[in-house]
């Protein structure tokens, strides 16, 4: 439902007088601070490259061991139950898990050094999705914008008539919605917008039939009530037309009509639409959950989202490690697989970074198992995880930093969080260094002293 009222609504979050408001319910969940965000494009604060990222997010925090950075050679205690494999670039080997991602690793930068030294699942979410420590486990609100809400500020969506930035089927950090995923100080206008909180949290083997997203029932049942509203605005907004002659309602329209845009062209009901897929494609990707909103994150950005988060949750193996990631890792390394490979033969992988990460990683020394289930596993560890960055421009098929024999600390090239996301800001076009004001109005940089990873620039 769409209500437009007019009025003194005082300034928004990025300081610009709004004298006239479009509320739909579901224009602040797109990314829309109505027209502020179109009004923000014009005065050119929110320049584009036409570059877009796919987060591929872990939530519990993967095991580095068994993905991306394995240890044959370790004790057998450490190294865990598969051996590694060869990829596609001589000399990186991937666990023997990921057969199909190890044929992408060419278009893959590997950061085997990450680190933030917390076990604590909320202050490592925290620090990775923002890029400072902040928040934790004894108070979970959070401090700081998320890079998604961040590249939604600075950048807006990449087409006219699409969102900013979405959260597939929702996204979030250790179960809070969006959790470090959202905007914090930078207002609810730069959220994701969450595509369906009534089917969220999906795991690799769920066998939920995956519901049609409920916005585009919304979005169609609204539009014919959108155009008679908007109809009747501009009738009586003819009175105040004839008054005011210096042009400023006709510029404020023109903004205000590129929101109702978003609503009445198509173009997002479109994208969110996965029947337009073939059984081919949807196969790539693979039919679970994860496969299918990681495909549906490719029609997203390829219509013009300019951050999507894929969620992908229950990595927090504290037991039974082989078990869980038996019912994970194939479904994770078929959908990231299938990505790269639908990238590449649509020209899209240049201008779509895809980053795939969690919190933090595994104790490198596998434990006995929890109370109740004395099943080896692996216990939170902050000391050292991998971080996947692809496509993107970036000069992919290397290995960023290293950790030891044992993958228990960084021994090269040691990275913390705000360097990665400095990387995903340099690769956005944005300045890490921008900055936004926080709820005491003071400038705050998007990151505090990372550095972008220059070598893979």
């Amino acid at each position: 439902m769409l209500e437009i009222q007019q009025g003194n609504f005082g300034n928004n979050c990025a300081g610009h007088s709004r004298r006239t408001a479009i509320k739909a319910g579901f224009l602040g969940v797109l990314g829309l601070s109505t027209a502020d965000l179109l009004r923000l494009r014009a005065e050119g604060a929110a320049k584009r490259n036409g570059k877009s990222v796919i987060l591929i997010w872990l939530d519990g925090g993967p095991s580095h061991m068994e993905t991306y950075d394995p240890k044959p050679a370790a004790p057998k205690e450490y190294r865990g139950p598969w051996l590694d494999m060869a990829t596609n670039v001589p000399g990186i080997r991937f666990s023997e898990m990921l057969p199909l991602q190890a044929k992408h690793a060419d278009k893959m930068c590997v950061l085997r050094s990450v680190h933030h030294d917390t076990g604590d699942h909320f202050a490592a979410a925290h620090w990775m999705l923002t890029g400072r420590h902040g928040s934790t486990s004894a108070n979970k609100a959070q401090k700081y914008p998320s890079i998604g809400s961040c590249i939604a500020r600075a950048r807006g969506a990449n087409a006219k008539g699409m969102p900013a930035y979405v959260g597939l089927p929702a996204a979030e950090s250790v179960y809070l919605y969006p959790g470090y995923q959202g905007a914090a100080y930078l207002g609810a206008a730069y959220n994701p917008f969450q595509l369906n909180m009534k089917q969220k949290y999906l795991g690799a083997t769920s066998k939920t039939k995956i519901q049609t997203p409920p916005v585009l029932a919304n979005l169609a049942g609204d539009i014919g009530r959108v155009g008679n509203r908007v109809g009747l605005r501009e009738s009586l907004d003819q009175i105040n037309r004839n008054i005011d002659r210096t042009g400023s309602f006709e510029s404020l329209d023109r903004y205000q009509q590129q929101a109702v845009d978003m609503v009445t062209g198509g173009k997002a009901r479109a994208a969110f639409d996965m029947e337009k897929e073939s059984a081919k494609t949807r196969d790539l990707y693979g039919r679970g959950p994860w496969g299918h909103y990681t495909l549906m994150a490719r029609r997203l950005v390829e219509s013009g989202v300019s951050f999507v988060t894929v969620d992908m949750p229950h990595w927090d193996t504290h037991s039974k490690i082989k078990i869980g990631l038996e019912a994970r890792l194939p479904f994770l390394d078929r959908a990231v697989a299938g990505l790269l490979e639908d990238l590449k033969q649509r020209g899209m992988l240049d201008d779509t970074l895809v980053v795939v990460m969690g919190e933090f990683g595994r104790t490198p020394k596998l434990n006995s198992g929890q109370p109740g289930i004395p099943i080896p596993g692996r216990d939170h560890w902050g000391q050292a995880m991998s971080v996947i960055l692809a496509g993107g421009g970036l000069k992919t098929g290397q290995v960023i930093g290293a950790t030891n024999a044992k993958a228990e600390h960084p021994v090269a090239r040691a990275l913390k969080p705000d360097d990665v996301l400095a990387t995903i800001y340099e690769v956005m076009g944005i300045d890490p260094e921008t900055t936004f004001k926080d709820f005491a109005g003071r400038p705050v940089a998007l990151v505090d002293q990372g550095k972008a990873i220059k070598e893979i620039l």
